[in-house]
């Protein structure tokens, strides 16, 4: 194989412009659906309450486009749950299932890491047959939290036309609208949040197909490279092509995307500073220069992007030239 740079760790820290979007809402109240509001701590030391998109919902985005590209590639395995995207995962493999029956834990975790790449990188917790076998993901995403007094709530006045004019659908019309309404109608309030959001993810490169029982490397370095570049490669489409709720008619616009990406070459964590502090980029860059400072020499990295385009070529770069870091115990390889 080409000799390529290890990475042990990665941390993206990022402020992301988004407009007119409703990515992750709490439901709704008759007629209002109700956006996600979090209570946080600004860098003021006081509270504020914020629009804010869960980091469940990007680590979805971020396991469906693995999906995607391990669906599309063929060299990436996939268990059974995993190749129709089921939400159990390798829960709903019962191949899987009744070949690990009986097994330890630790040779349960080994065939796990063979068989599918997606529990691999995303974790899973494996509760059929009667055992609770934890795989623990590589990727961490936060909230990706609103900059207090960065971004806004507005609710949007929307009705919805009947064209069945019968007595009986104008009944029904009345019944579900806001009194005095025109008969006809469904009138509703949609939220749409704007403005300017921290968001900060971490991956452990190093532990992509590591069992964490036996502290040994189930897969070899080639796949571990696969899925690595499958890894990065899904963090740059989950901010490119943001899910979530109400997309269809609120597709967020992206207006711009800028921060830092850092990374370690050894068992050094890659920094990470929450954009919700207006001084993080010193704050890294101070961070970054003393871990190497400790290590006595340039272990830790850290690119800058002000664009899309430029975080794209950051990672197109990494993508051509790094490869895992690879843990060495005792008992490993």
């Amino acid at each position: 194989m080409t000799q390529r740079t290890p990475i042990y760790s990665l941390s993206l820290n990022a402020r992301a412009t988004l407009d007119l979007h409703s990515l992750n809402n709490e439901g709704g109240e008759g007629n209002q659906i109700q956006t996600r509001m979090v209570n946080i701590v600004g860098q003021d030391g006081q509270l504020h309450n914020v629009n804010a998109v869960s980091g469940d919902m990007y680590k979805h985005i971020h396991a469906e486009h693995i999906f995607r590209i391990a669906s599309e590639r063929g060299d990436l395995p996939l268990c059974a749950g995993c190749r129709t995207f089921n939400a159990n995962r390798i829960n709903a493999d019962t191949g899987f299932i009744q070949r690990t029956r009986g097994m330890s834990d630790a040779a349960t975790l080994d065939e796990l890491l063979r068989t599918c790449a997606l529990d691999d990188t995303h974790g899973i917790l494996i509760t059929e047959g009667g055992r609770s076998v934890p795989r623990k993901s590589v990727i961490e995403f936060g909230w990706v939290v609103g900059v207090p007094e960065s971004v806004k709530t507005d609710s949007y006045f929307h009705v919805k036309y009947a064209s069945e004019r019968s007595e009986g659908k104008r009944g029904e019309d009345r019944e579900g609208t806001d009194r005095g309404a025109n008969l006809g109608q469904a009138i509703f309030h949609r939220p749409a949040s704007s403005g300017i959001y921290a968001a900060v993810c971490h991956v452990e490169l190093a532990r992509i197909g590591f069992n964490d029982i036996t502290q040994i490397y189930a897969i070899d370095e080639q796949q571990r490279v696969v899925r690595a570049r499958a890894v990065l490669e899904a963090l740059l489409y989950t901010f490119l092509e943001t899910r979530g709720a109400m997309r269809s008619a609120q597709a967020p616009h992206l207006v711009n995307l800028e921060g830092a990406l850092t990374y370690s070459t050894k068992p050094v964590p890659a920094p990470t500073v929450s954009p919700l502090n207006n001084n993080y980029p010193e704050h890294i860059e101070q961070t970054v220069g003393i871990l190497n400072r400790i290590n006595n020499g340039d272990v830790v990295q850290l690119k800058w992007f002000n664009s899309t385009a430029e975080l794209a070529n950051v990672i197109a770069d990494l993508l051509e030239t790094t490869s895992p870091y690879s843990l060495r115990y005792t008992t490993g390889v």
